[in-house]
């Protein structure tokens, strides 16, 4: 892995990153306004003793500092008031899709329920959101999370997101928060630096490349996908897009995410030159942005 960040950004960067990834992120709440006003809970758990402060980059989220007791563990968490996030990287694929009221959206990698429950928040419950995962395990999570949080509009279906087509369903846009390496995730999993592996890596990049295609099925013309991973790997990001740009250049446009943060991808890595329009592409780190590694990006298939 550090023979690989070398490579990407040289000696000063790659030690800022791992130092960062050995001292970890904070963990977010983000408030579910659909059963509770944001100021008034905030007030509640600071009152409890929990300082938060204010994700200033993502509506309705707060970084948790400090807990007097686990914040998963107070009785407003259990009345559905709002959901913990890992880490703060996982909001901006939600804000990049910026969800609005009344449309259908298809999350295809949906489980255990943190991206679909902040979309229903965004589309104020209103709409539709088909929720889909192939596991039984992380679907009934899903579930549970959507009932907890008082959702409506969701529809959660336990199936292969790469026959999602098979559907004959057309959604306003899609979220495709592909199945990754994880390689994002060691801020928060350390293990993960031990347990990195090529082959499946390379088995990741043909599977996000099948989800893709299914996306691309699936949305309106004119409509949005944004592809988003935890990894940092740009085989599974940069490569990915320049692959299916290249195979439907005629089909579909990169457009700017609207994040304001994150750096932008690369164009060019690894000795490959990649089409230059991969740089409205953002990517998230934990030494730069205090998050897990992410990458977000919006395509646009063409009217």
């Amino acid at each position: 892995m550090v023979e690989r960040y070398l490579r990407m950004w040289g000696v000063k960067e790659t030690v800022e990153y791992i130092k960062a990834t050995l001292k970890g992120i904070r963990k977010v709440i983000r408030v579910n306004t659909l059963k509770v006003d944001e100021v008034e809970l905030i007030d509640t758990l600071r009152s409890k003793g929990y300082q938060l402060d204010k994700v200033w980059w993502a509506k309705r989220a707060y970084w948790v500092i400090k807990e007097p007791f686990p914040i998963g563990a107070t009785f407003e968490y259990m009345l559905g008031y709002y959901y913990i996030h890992r880490g703060a990287g996982s909001l901006a694929p939600v804000i990049a899709l910026n969800p609005q009221p009344g449309e259908f959206i298809i999350d295809m990698c949906a489980a255990p329920g943190g991206k679909t429950s902040y979309i229903a928040d965004l589309m104020k419950d209103e709409g539709v959101i088909l929720a889909v995962d192939i596991s039984r395990d992380r679907m009934k999570s899903l579930r549970s999370q959507i009932s907890r949080l008082g959702i409506s509009c969701v529809v959660g279906l336990r199936w292969d997101a790469k026959r999602v087509p098979e559907l004959s369903v057309k959604a306003d846009k899609v979220l495709l928060d592909a199945p990754c390496t994880g390689e994002g995730l060691t801020p928060i999993d350390p293990g993960r630096r031990l347990r990195f592996n090529v082959e499946e890596l390379q088995r990741m990049v043909s599977v996000q490349v099948s989800l893709l295609e299914a996306a691309l099925n699936v949305v309106k013309d004119g409509g949005v996908i944004i592809y988003s991973t935890c990894s940092i790997a740009p085989e599974e990001n940069e490569l990915v897009i320049n692959k299916v740009l290249e195979k439907f250049r005629d089909r579909i446009d990169l457009y700017d995410t609207g994040l304001i943060i994150g750096d932008p991808g690369f164009d060019r890595v690894f000795n490959y030159k990649l089409d230059s329009r991969l740089k409205l592409c953002k990517r998230l780190y934990p030494h730069k942005h205090g998050t897990e590694g992410y990458f977000i990006c919006k395509i646009v298939k063409r009217e």
